[in-house]
């Protein structure tokens, strides 16, 4: 007997092989259930943030090839990786804004079905958090690789790939600046300022983070050449 092309040929027991393959299922039963709301908006808290965990962990997915190619030399490779990496955080960032609609009361509501549940504890935020570190590592040792400084790679050509590279990598450390103050500015516009986060910490605390710099040489970088002499600083030819 012939398959139809409706007919699910993929292993599972859903009725088609796209619940099958995305596992609609599983995934649609990650949220709580009506009945056990505090409260209906619990359902776009939770969807919002589970979305994030799903978006992260294929940014430090996307990271972790960059790396590898990074430690292979292929430079052009891991710039296109890390900038889909970036563009992942955008997304993070936009739908984080649907939560500015929360209202002040409905969440005081939820809140204490979090527990201490807190971002800090994020497993995607966390395996960023390496990720980053391990590419700054990674291209420290590129440049030195090659004798270069941070600031020679920024007074070659914008196309030359080295400067494409460090670039990706400062979009990248935007996006997540960015990502951080969003995340701040919903916090704030839910829960208040001067108030203890579900594990006790300061809201007003979270804008130090915001300028935490991931690749704290590449924007050093910017500063040595801004105070140097024009002639000073000799145009390195592209590689």
């Amino acid at each position: 007997m012939s398959v139809s092309p409706l007919d699910a040929v993929l292993p599972g027991a859903a009725p088609t092989d796209y619940a099958r393959y995305m596992r609609t299922d599983e995934l649609l039963a990650l949220q709580k259930e009506p009945a056990q709301w505090v409260h209906p908006d619990e359902l776009l808290f939770q969807i919002v943030h589970q979305s994030s965990e799903l978006w992260l962990k294929l940014t430090r997915s996307h990271l972790s090839r960059a790396l590898a190619h990074l430690g292979a030399g292929q430079v052009s490779a891991a710039e296109l990786l890390i900038d889909r990496a970036s563009e992942a955080l955008r997304l993070i960032t936009e739908h984080l804004r649907i939560l500015r609609s929360l209202p002040p009361a409905h969440f005081a509501t939820i809140r204490p079905a979090l527990g201490t549940g807190s971002g800090f504890e994020s497993p995607g935020w966390r395996l960023l958090r390496t990720a980053t570190t391990e590419l700054d590592i990674a291209f420290s040792r590129l440049l030195s690789a090659r004798r270069l400084t941070t600031v020679e790679v920024y007074q070659a050509a914008a196309w030359d790939p080295l400067y494409r590279l460090a670039e990706a990598l400062v979009d990248l450390d935007e996006r997540i600046a960015l990502w951080r103050t969003e995340h701040y500015s919903i916090a704030t516009r839910v829960i208040g300022q001067g108030v203890l986060g579900t594990r006790h910490t300061p809201i007003d605390s979270l804008p130090a983070l915001i300028s935490h710099r991931r690749f704290p040489t590449l924007w050093e970088a910017r500063s040595t050449l801004t105070q140097a002499p024009a002639d000073s600083c000799p145009q390195r030819q592209p590689q």
